[in-house]
């Protein structure tokens, strides 16, 4: 049965088209992977089907129903939810509220809390989601946080469901889990539009594929049909680059972490011990929210410490603050570019200058020059191959990636001793992701200590000389990232089995 029918889609930003002349046909029953480079159009279509946005031009159709949604509230009455990139939680509130927001219950204003608790129990439970209804979204994990957004829509009964990135925050063994609810959801004919840039998991997931390209449908066909270099020729125009030789790095010690442990919200870290060379990539691995926050938070100087100490080229940087760090060129990649990296409401020009002491180089005699900032921002806009209208842009219009690639230019554009990457390449398209590896491998080369912390185990095989295993805020061991590494030890460890170095 035919759920979902866009018939010549047609959506611009300022005279430009993000979707144009885009056709798309959902069935009950399907999962279908909607790919692209970031900027192609993906989420803006999607947005359209979920009544974010209102199409310029082209038909949609809901069930045979001609629809022209003007918000969410609309097109959830036909059974359609989405789960976007960022989330759209409420901190404050609990997960049971966060999932039953805006609805009507029976019984106002005399609400059983209880009995909706455990139904989202008895839901979180069937799909292997461990969460705790009556916690709060603000003491969650992201990978637990992206969870409850896909909770919601179950909750609500959505007979189309829209993922974008759900996959982003799970582990290798959590993806696997949730590959068989959208297994069991697809048997009980619901649609299931995925958007992602991992190749891999559409190939194994997904029923067919569809591509867009400059906001213009370049592929459409049955999985079976497909391989990773039609999708990724289909994506940016050209096969992706063969995996690089990993960079030896020297012997001299650039971080250096002795019995650090921190404090603050959420999961700390105990008692950490170990270097990380110039020129090395030291991969993090582990199940999300069991201290990777505090590790990189700790490094850059946001977080306190009970004990322990940090140095940099053998300097200990313990009590300096996190501006101080910057100035001895430590980069920071968060892992949540709206919260910690931009201000989304500011130009592209004007988040240049959150680089602390490096941006004194836009200022003349202690006034800023908007033309020596707006001719860096040019220069960055064109290396970098950031994709915006002008440098005057306000961030929040641009895609994901090429935030992300801001993020990059303004970090790790300058001289750079120490990098840490925290989750770099969360919810990008393989292009972009390409790119912020080939910056990384960049800054390795000219002998920086970079320390990439991700829930991709293939990012960090990929990437990494070596990987450090956390689990529960304490190390789990340290492996050499070589032909010898076993992937089923690094799982064991990630889930609490191992011997800890801390």
């Amino acid at each position: 049965m035919n759920l979902v029918s866009m018939k010549g889609i047609s959506k611009s930003f300022f005279g430009v088209y993000a979707n144009k002349n885009v056709d798309l046909e959902i069935n009950s029953g399907e999962i279908v992977a909607l790919l692209g480079e970031n900027g192609a159009g993906k989420t803006t279509l999607m947005n359209i089907l979920y009544g974010i946005y209102q199409k310029d031009d082209g038909i949609l159709k809901i069930k045979d129903d001609d629809v022209c949604f003007k918000s969410p509230k609309d097109a959830l009455k036909y059974n359609i939810g989405m789960v976007h990139q960022h989330f759209t939680l409420v901190p404050s509130l609990t997960v049971e509220q966060n999932i039953t927001l805006g609805e009507n219950f029976k019984g106002y204003p005399f609400l059983k809390t209880k009995d909706r608790e455990a139904e989202i129990a008895k839901l979180s439970k069937e799909f292997n989601f461990a969460i705790n209804p009556s916690e709060l979204v603000k003491d969650l994990s992201i990978g637990q946080q992206q969870r409850v957004e896909i909770l919601k829509l179950l909750y609500r009964k959505a007979q189309i469901l829209i993922l974008d990135e759900p996959t982003a925050v799970l582990t290798p063994q959590e993806t696997e889990s949730f590959f068989e609810v959208l297994k069991k959801l697809a048997k009980q004919n619901c649609a299931i539009i995925l958007i992602t840039h991992r190749i891999s998991e559409v190939l194994k997931i997904a029923d067919r594929v569809v591509v867009l390209r400059d906001g213009v449908k370049e592929l459409d066909d049955k999985t079976k049909n497909l391989n990773k270099n039609t999708l990724s020729k289909a994506m940016i125009g050209r096969e992706l680059k063969k995996q690089q030789i990993k960079y030896v790095p020297r012997k001299e010690v650039g971080l250096s972490l002795k019995n650090l442990s921190s404090i603050g919200i959420g999961r700390n870290i105990s008692y950490f011990n170990f270097d990380v060379f110039k020129g090395e990539i030291l991969g993090v691995a582990g199940v999300d929210g069991n201290g990777q926050k505090a590790l990189a938070e700790s490094i850059v100087g946001i977080r306190k410490y009970s004990n322990g100490k940090i140095f940099i080229d053998g300097e200990d940087i313990t009590n300096l603050s996190t501006a101080k760090r910057k100035e001895s060129k430590v980069a920071y990649i968060s892992d949540d570019r709206h919260h910690d990296g931009l201000l989304l409401n500011y130009s592209v020009e004007e988040n240049l200058l959150l680089k602390g002491d490096a941006s004194k180089k836009y200022y003349k005699k202690g006034v800023l020059s908007k033309n020596i900032l707006s001719q860096d921002a040019t220069s960055k806009i064109d290396e970098y191959k950031i994709k915006t209208y002008s440098s005057k842009t306000p961030i929040r219009l641009l895609s994901g990636g090429n935030q992300q690639k801001l993020i990059l230019a303004r970090e790790i554009s300058e001289e750079t001793s120490v990098v840490v990457a925290f989750q770099p390449t969360r919810g990008l398209d393989v292009g972009a992701s390409e790119s912020v590896h080939d910056k990384l491998y960049q800054k390795q080369k000219e002998g920086a200590s970079i320390v990439l912390i991700s829930t991709d185990m293939d990012e960090l095989r990929k990437m990494s000389n070596r990987i450090l295993v956390i689990h529960d805020g304490m190390i789990m061991g340290i492996v050499d990232n070589d032909q010898n590494l076993d992937i089923t030890k690094v799982g064991l460890m990630m889930a609490g089995s191992g011997v800890k170095n801390g």
